[in-house]
């Protein structure tokens, strides 16, 4: 598997960047993406917060470099995620790297001549690099199998600890398709040699601390379960707790116990150990504890902190959410490529047949049609108890064709149907099988039928004979999100059927005939073709996580977004970013 993802890396990094302006237009959701993120800096406490620079888009990531002069942190600012560095008092903008590729979660070395970070530059993977400050050259750390994050320097800069997740996905949430991650806690020197696990090797051990003395390393632990629970997107449910480990003999400590979410530790110098906690009702708050003594302080929407080791500073990064969807310009690892991305809750973007409006799922809960620009809104169905999914319009643009199902009720087997109405809403029919679960319609290119899901097969729906047939077997596969080549040749599809619990994209001829296998990678989904019918474009998690499952914003935040043509060759990564990319629209 770690070849295929080399040679992937090679191709991308082979094949010439075009001059010529954007040939193509892909429309995609963000799944639990904030629409903001900004860095701020204040007392140790959270007391007297002010902005560390003017809001700009997505900032996070901060730390703080050891003698205080800098803030190491994220940025989205210039297109792809790459390391800045800013003096506190907000002066002094430095942009560190530059590269295409995912760049982040960056540590400065105790004598700031070294940057530690975390980058997926040619591996595809995420894992620690090394960059010279003087001459601003990078090194990876160590080639290890899978995917390493947040790095920390030892206070005399001779190690450095990272957690890793071991190049696997774990398994999936019961019952569900979302992915788990396994990770452990490492110790390596700058130089890549003396490589070793020091916490348990199970469960999840996560953003490791060096205590002042750097006898002791301070980390969260929790399951790989409640590492999903724990992200940003699930926070009131779940526990943390903060362990150390002693470096050299390996024995373990218990800091917290009880209830609640605990993550980012960090030990200061007076022997309390910061960390930040989420509660019940979601409020995030920056905690001490010293003798088993809890403190807490900073209320707010807060990710992140990095603390002076005296701990009178502290550095976050804040998120803020639009109560509407935003359309927010993606970055793409191709020039030929134009992304928008949809932010804060907008879902399967499809375009009407005239070029002139859009139809958009807002959280699930409404259908609204926009101008492509994100103007003219209107709300043409709504609904307070179900979910409104996937809505795509006829081929004459008359029709809109959606789900509408109660897809994760709390027991029970999920029911879903599907609805037709006309393009402005009127009209609004439902027709699907009794206590089924119906979802995901496409149309055929002549708009007399449509293929949809139902209780994890495929069956085409003729409408003008209102006659049903099966185009898969029902069986213990799960087959879903089918969709219908401009073309009318091939029907595209996920499923389960032959990969043990992961899906990947499937072909099958209208008449059934012709099945097989397109991709093969893990957890590949939400395909959608090209408007000539030559490209599928996807969101696949083959390229891992790019942070530890607990402090993402998502609970499938491994989603990146892939093209490929239907008789397999031209793959092509076109993402690379934190954040959860799926249901991809190709517009043009």
């Amino acid at each position: 598997m770690f070849i295929s993802f080399l040679l992937l890396a090679i191709t991308q990094a082979a094949t010439p960047v075009a001059s010529n302006p954007p040939k193509h237009t892909i429309w995609y959701s963000v799944d639990a993406s904030p629409s903001h993120s900004q860095i701020f800096i204040a007392n140790g406490d959270g007391t007297q917060e002010r902005p560390l620079l003017p809001l700009t888009g997505l900032d996070y990531s901060p730390s703080l470099s050891k003698d205080g002069k800098w803030v190491i942190f994220t940025s989205e600012r210039n297109g792809s995620a790459d390391i800045y560095r800013v003096h506190p008092d907000g002066t002094g903008l430095d942009r560190l790297t530059d590269d295409p590729a995912f760049d982040d979660q960056a540590a400065l070395s105790p004598n700031g001549e070294t940057l530690a970070f975390v980058s997926s530059r040619k591996l595809g993977l995420a894992h620690v690099w090394l960059m010279d400050m003087k001459t601003r050259r990078s090194r990876l750390l160590s080639n290890q199998p899978g995917s390493g994050f947040h790095p920390a320097w030892s206070p005399d800069g001779k190690w450095l600890a990272f957690s890793s997740d071991g190049g696997r996905f774990a398994g999936h949430m019961p019952g569900r398709w979302e992915k788990t991650q396994s990770l452990s806690v490492y110790i390596v020197r700058p130089d890549g040699s003396g490589l070793r696990r020091i916490t348990r090797g199970r469960g999840v051990a996560g953003s490791p601390q060096w205590s002042p003395d750097g006898k002791r390393i301070f980390y969260y632990e929790t399951s790989e379960i409640g590492a999903v629970f724990a992200s940003g997107a699930n926070a009131t449910k779940g526990a943390t707790q903060i362990v150390s480990v002693d470096a050299a003999d390996g024995t373990f400590a218990q800091v917290t116990t009880g209830d609640g979410v605990r993550r980012w530790p960090q030990p200061l110098a007076d022997g309390s150990i910061a960390f930040l906690d989420s509660d019940p009702k979601g409020s995030t708050a920056l905690c001490r504890v010293k003798d088993a003594v809890i403190t807490k302080g900073g209320l707010g929407d807060i990710r992140s902190p990095s603390w002076a080791p005296d701990g009178k500073t502290v550095v976050y990064a804040k998120v803020s959410w639009a109560d509407k969807f935003e359309l927010q310009p993606g970055f793409s690892m191709h020039p030929a490529f134009q992304l928008t991305r949809l932010a804060s809750g907008g879902f399967f973007p499809t375009p009407m047949p005239n070029g002139g409006r859009m139809v958009v799922s807002s959280n699930m809960q409404s259908l609204v049609s926009m101008k492509p620009d994100g103007s003219d809104r209107k709300e043409i169905l709504s609904s307070t108890d179900s979910l409104l999914l996937s809505p795509v319009a006829s081929p004459d643009g008359k029709k809109i064709a959606f789900s509408l199902g109660m897809y994760f009720r709390p027991s029970g087997h999920p029911i879903g149907q599907i609805g037709i109405m006309n393009a402005d809403g009127t009209n609004v029919q439902y027709s699907g099988v009794a206590n089924t679960n119906s979802g995901f319609p496409t149309w055929s290119p002549d708009g007399k039928n449509i293929v949809y899901s139902q209780d994890a097969h495929l069956v085409v729906w003729n409408l003008e004979s209102g006659q049903r047939r099966n185009l898969t077997v029902p069986g213990a596969q799960r087959d879903t999100f089918p969709q219908w080549s401009p073309k009318g040749d091939w029907i595209a599809f996920s499923s389960d059927r032959d990969s043990d619990e992961d899906f990947k994209l499937f072909l099958i001829r209208p008449d059934g005939t012709g099945l097989h296998r397109l991709t093969d990678k893990s957890g590949d989904s939400h395909c959608s073709w090209s408007p000539d019918g030559d490209w599928l474009i996807f969101s696949s998690a083959r390229m891992g996580f790019k942070d530890e499952h607990a402090l993402s914003e998502s609970p499938q935040p491994y989603g990146q977004l892939f093209i490929i043509r239907p008789d397999g060759s031209g793959l092509r990564q076109i993402t690379d970013n934190k954040w959860e990319a799926g249901t991809a629209i190709w517009i043009k």
